[in-house]
């Protein structure tokens, strides 16, 4: 018999990760608060766009939603690092539900607009701490083995509930006649997600506080910078979100592009996730990627493409089918990104890791919401078009600039091109 004959190898299981009963219940309370935040992003982008007819409106809810990250993401990591995690997200979650609680009551009353953008600031600064503490809460509920997998199913449920949730939103609204249900029930949910998320058995790893300074602050933009690997994922996705993002045009082609009203702008906002939620099952369902930074360049392209020709889309279905693409693209990307962010960094730093990797990427997302609405306000007053004219040049010019974008850290980062296997430390 011959002693070198390598053993079979051992049988993939897609569902692993679902015997854990903690994470079962994490899961489960994240497809409900995600579902909440979505049919609350979907309705506050009708509801201003209603009331104010203005694509710049669209982007300054980008905007209030990205100045707390700026603001908090060093203390939001320094606590997610030095205090227990599962308490920080069980506090946040309740800032979050008494902020929505107070939108429901600004849209009832239809008080001035500005009181919309300070219950986004307050619900924003309260997610800057939360984000902190659930990316690097997952870590310890599921082996390493299995990471990859967790992320997969994670962010599946994300995007499942991005798919829901507009949709049930467009239903609601069009239904209601009114978004105040829909911040009532995103304020519902969150409760959920905190009676669920007491249940989990978490044991956090035993250390020594550390004073809050700023080099203990700034430790997690130091990992960040030396660990190349790392700094390129982040910089390449932070860079196609924020060019290639066209979400904030979204009621605008609904409206005056599309001409398919709240319930188209539902399907259109469900279209992205649906694709995302597609391509998790596929690759829930393969072994871990064996390139994974060629997948991720070539993901990040196609991501650009698929803006380009849903920007000069006139056709309803193309334009959902355009999304859905970027969807599937993106599902790569964040998958790669999130399991070796995470992977790399030693537990003692996740926290502020992942609070640098949620300045990056979440900034980029609400920036990029910011830019679009922007340009498209800019194309207007200075080239005398209208807004639909000026959100088909915004979409297009982001998705080109996405695609030279992936060029450039290709050529600057060649360690993403060499990485291997998505669940090993493998550069070839």
């Amino acid at each position: 018999m011959n002693d070198n004959v390598n053993p079979p190898a051992e049988p993939h299981d897609p569902y692993a990760v679902f015997r854990l009963r903690d994470f079962r219940l994490y899961l489960t309370g994240r497809l409900v608060s995600a579902t909440g935040q979505q049919m609350f992003a979907m309705a506050i982008g009708w509801e201003l766009y209603e009331r104010t007819g203005s694509a710049l409106a669209l982007g300054m809810v980008g905007l209030t939603q990205v100045l707390p990250m700026y603001l908090f993401t060093l203390p939001a990591g320094h606590f997610a690092d030095n205090y227990n995690r599962k308490k920080i997200i069980l506090l946040m979650t309740l800032v979050i539900a008494l902020a929505n609680l107070g939108l429901t009551a600004v849209s009832a009353l239809g008080v001035p607009v500005a009181w919309f953008y300070l219950c986004l600031f307050v619900a924003s600064s309260a997610r800057t701490f939360l984000m902190a503490a659930t990316a690097s809460f997952m870590p310890q509920l599921v082996p390493r083995k299995i990471f990859s997998q967790a992320v997969t199913w994670n962010v599946s449920a994300f995007q499942t509930a991005s798919i829901v949730g507009p949709m049930l939103a467009g239903v609601v609204i069009g239904h209601l006649h009114h978004a105040a249900w829909v911040y009532a029930l995103n304020m519902m949910a969150a409760i959920v997600f905190c009676g669920l998320l007491v249940r989990v058995n978490y044991e956090q790893p035993t250390t020594v506080p550390q004073a809050m300074n700023l080099q203990t602050l700034l430790n997690g933009f130091r990992f960040v910078f030396s660990t190349r690997i790392i700094l390129g994922l982040i910089t390449l996705d932070m860079f196609a979100v924020l060019l290639g993002g066209a979400t904030a045009l979204l009621p605008i082609y609904a409206k005056d592009i599309l001409f398919v009203g709240p319930t188209g702008l539902g399907m259109l906002q469900a279209a992205l996730p649906l694709g995302s939620v597609c391509c998790a099952f596929v690759v829930a369902h393969r072994r871990p990627l064996q390139k994974a930074g060629h997948a991720m360049l070539w993901a990040v392209t196609v991501f650009g493409l698929a803006t380009i020709a849903f920007g000069l889309s006139h056709w309803f279905w193309f334009s959902v089918a355009m999304l859905f693409a970027c969807g599937a693209a993106d599902n790569v990307s964040v998958v790669v990104r999130h399991t070796l962010v995470q992977m790399l960094t030693p537990d003692e730093k996740r926290g502020r890791v992942s609070a640098v990797n949620n300045l990056f990427i979440g900034t980029s997302n609400e920036l990029g919401e910011f830019e679009s609405g922007g340009v498209a306000h800019l194309c207007g007053k200075y080239l005398g078009c209208t807004a639909a004219t000026g959100a088909v040049i915004a979409a297009v010019s982001g998705g080109i600039g996405t695609i030279l974008v992936v060029g450039a850290v290709a050529v600057l980062w060649p360690e993403i091109r060499k990485y291997g296997r998505l669940d090993s430390h493998s550069t070839g």
